[in-house]
This record gives C-alpha cells, structure tokens and sequence, in this order.
C-alpha cells in the first residue's frame, strides 16, 4: 500500500487514546491502592497521574506523526493535511525559500542610542525582571505554602498541575501575541519536536511547585542557583559538551555553599525524614528535568534556528495541550474551579502568577538582546538574593549563621562565574542561549 488514506490513519489515532485512556485508569486505581492518597508519599501518586494524563496525548501524537512521515501524508493538498505540515514540518508551506538567518533572539535596533537612553531602557529592563519575577516568587510560596480562609473553612491549595496550566496558557498568548506583531524568520522547527522539552519543561515546573510543600522557598531557590551542575552533567550525556577549568571550579563552589546552606537551615520546615527526602527528590527531579529542557532547546536552536519567542510559543502551546489533558483525566479544573469560587483571593493570585511569568519571559529576551547575557545574569542573580531576602521577611525563614555562609558561597560563585565568561567569551548566540537555558526562562 502507497499510501495510508486518512479515515484509517485518525482511527488508528483515536483507538491508541482510547486504549491508552483505559490503561492510565487501570493504573490509576492499582496506584491508589499502593499509596495513601493522603500520606506524606501523596505526591508519588500524584506525579502518576500528571504522567498518566501526559501518555494520553503522547502516544496518539507518535502513532499520528509516525505514520504520517511513513507516508508522506503531509505533502497532500487539503487543509486537514497542512495542519499536519505544520506539526511535522513547523511552516504550512510546501516549499520554504531558503532566507539568511538572523541571530535568534535578536531584536532590530539600527539607531544610535545615547547614553541617557541606554541607561533608561536598562533601568526599564531591570525594574521589570525585578518586579516580575520578584512578584512571580512571593506568590508562588503563598498559593502552595499558606491557607485560604473562607468564613469557617480553612484549606490550602494542592494541584500543582493547574498552576502550570496557568502560567503556560498565559505565557503561550503573549508570546503568540508578539509574534503577531513584530517581524520573524520564517517558522522552521516541527511543532512535535517542542513536545519533548515541553514534557520536561512541564515536570520540571510541577516539581519546583510540589517541593515547595516539603521545603522552604529559600532553598529551592538555592536548589535553581545550582542548576548549572545538572545542566553541565547532561550536557555531556546529550551533547558531549566540552567545559572549561572555571565552569568544574565554580560548580564545585555551588555544591559546597548549596551543602552548607541545607546544614544550617535543617529547622526552617518540618524535620521528619518523610518530609526531607520528598523535598529533595522533588528538587532533584526539577533539576534533572529542567537540564534536560535546556538541553534539548540548545540542539533546536543550532538545528531549526528559531528565534527565542518562536520557542516560547512552541514550547507553551505544547504544555498547555499536555497540563490540559492531565488535568481533565483527573478532574483537576473541577477541583481547581471549585477552589477558586470558594476563595475569590486565589484567582487574583493565580492571574497576577501567571501574569509576573509571561512578562519575565519577555523581559528575559529583551534584557539580553539589547545588553547581552552576562548583563542579565547579573540582574537575575541579585534577583535570587532578594527572592530570598524577601521570603525570610515575610515569612519568617530561620537562616542560621552556616546557612547565610552557604548563601554567600552560592552567589560568589554565580558572580566568578560571570566574571570569568565575561573575560572568555563564546560567540554572542551561543552565550544567549546558554545563559537563557540556566536561568530557567519558563520557570
């Protein structure tokens, strides 16, 4: 057979989702059985299911492009079939003329600026990932840490998976938003090659948002300071990458002042071993899942060259169609609605989140095309240090004399770190893109 006509083709993609629809229930229920839905080790039985809910899409998704690159289905005429070019080749046009590239990322600035002017829009930039992601932090430690109070009624929210959804959603119309607006090369990156950073990108969110129910802001935000070691580890895994003396040296540093700072603050949350050993795992899983995400964006970038919005929407579109799914299998916009009608606090919470995320990421991208990545490193470090200023202010996080050494260790090791890529640059791109991967820009 030729070819595989389309009748066939989507009833071999809807019997996969409804096959793997009646599997993740299955497991499901056997979960269920295995861990208490209401146990310290909760959050197992929880990470099934967000990964159930994601299997329902991924699957139907392989067995759809799968056999559509099989046989050429994306080549045929129709509007059924351009949207499928769109997913396997990321433009619906049949032939793409071949047009220089510009850096990606970029934005056009052909006029002169003065002084005055390049210091305000730095200000601008500054004020704006400041406030943004300042904002992004506080809130995030509220809606997962503290309670809702609704007359008589005291509850905490719990579905970490709908906060992503938020924030994705948001992130994913702004960014389309842009793009609509302003100039872009032409789209060149299959859409379902977003999906796997999307998947990581997505897990990576959830687990920073579940840990923080098992430990203090200030570490996960110490935990995130120290994503360069996960990120240099599976670039060697992925890439083969290639590190220079500096970069093991400042790594070091980070595990040390990372060590020292859990040492002095082992008091600040609940002590039971349950509680410390679901905290790290969660930590670890972001940071692994989130080396990944930078990984696999720095191969699309050198592959596809899609400017850095182009990869915002993609990976956006492709976390808001994977977190909707899981939340539906298990009822997780019910519960998230509900929630919100009895406590009207908690959607103001939630927009201003998602809202403080989707601008950052602009803020990112203009921050770096307009000074350069080490420039923004600078600003988002002493972000960092102010996240968690302002998280022990008003939260009343105990740090210890060693704990505010290991802090220290920490950011002189970022700043080294800067330093030294400042002396020894990379070519300008290459800098953009790693800078941006490490500070976690769809966090």
């Amino acid at each position: 057979m030729q070819k595989c006509p389309g009748a066939t083709l989507f009833a071999l993609v809807i019997t996969t989702g409804i096959a793997t629809w009646v599997v993740s229930l299955i497991i499901s229920n056997a979960a269920k059985l295995i861990i208490d839905e209401n146990g310290e080790t909760s959050w197992i039985l929880r990470f099934i299911f967000t990964i159930l809910g994601y299997t329902t899409v991924f699957l139907p998704c392989y067995v759809l492009i799968h056999l559509s690159q099989r046989h050429n289905l994306h080549t045929l005429g129709g509007c059924q079939w351009r949207l499928l070019r769109l997913i396997l080749t990321g433009t619906t046009l049949e032939i793409v003329a071949e047009t220089d590239i510009t850096p990606t990322g970029r934005l056009s600035n052909t006029n002169v600026q003065t002084l005055y002017q390049k210091a305000l829009s730095l200000f601008y930039c500054c004020a704006g990932l400041q406030v943004s992601y300042l904002l992004w932090g506080l809130l995030q430690e509220k809606i997962m840490t503290r309670e809702y109070t609704d007359g008589d009624k005291i509850e905490r929210f719990t579905d970490s998976q709908f906060l992503v959804f938020v924030n994705r959603i948001l992130a994913f119309l702004f960014s389309g938003i842009y793009l609509l607006l302003t100039h872009q090369n032409v789209h060149r990156t299959p859409l379902y090659k977003y999906s796997f950073c999307s998947v990581s990108n997505t897990l990576s969110s959830w687990c920073q948002y579940e840990a923080l129910k098992f430990v203090s802001f200030p570490t996960q935000v110490l935990a995130k300071s120290a994503k360069v070691i996960p990120v240099m580890l599976m670039g060697k895994l992925v890439s083969r990458a290639q590190y220079k003396n500096y970069e093991y040296t400042t790594a070091v540093l980070i595990s040390v002042g990372m060590t020292a700072f859990l040492l002095g603050s082992g008091g600040d949350k609940k002590g039971n071993n349950v509680t410390t050993v679901s905290g790290a795992v969660l930590l670890c899983g972001y940071l692994i899942f989130d080396s990944f995400t930078a990984n696999w964006q720095s191969a699309l970038f050198k592959e596809h060259k899609p400017s850095s919005i182009q990869m915002m929407c993609g990976v956006n579109l492709m976390s808001c169609l994977f977190t909707s799914a899981s939340l539906i299998q298990q009822g997780g916009f019910f519960y998230s609605l509900s929630f919100a009608a009895r406590h009207p606090i908690f959607i103001m919470d939630c927009l201003l989140t998602a809202i403080s995320s989707a601008s950052g990421q602009l803020f990112i991208f203009a921050t770096i095309s307009k000074f350069g990545p080490v420039v923004f490193t600078i600003i988002m470090t002493v972000r960092q240090g102010l996240s968690i200023l302002l998280s022990c202010l008003l939260y009343q996080h105990h740090l210890s004399p060693m704990g505010i050494l290991g802090v220290f260790i920490v950011f002189l090791a970022i700043f080294l770190r800067i330093k030294q890529t400042s002396v020894t640059p990379p070519t300008a791109k290459a800098r953009s893109i790693k800078v941006m991967q490490q500070a976690g820009q769809f966090d």
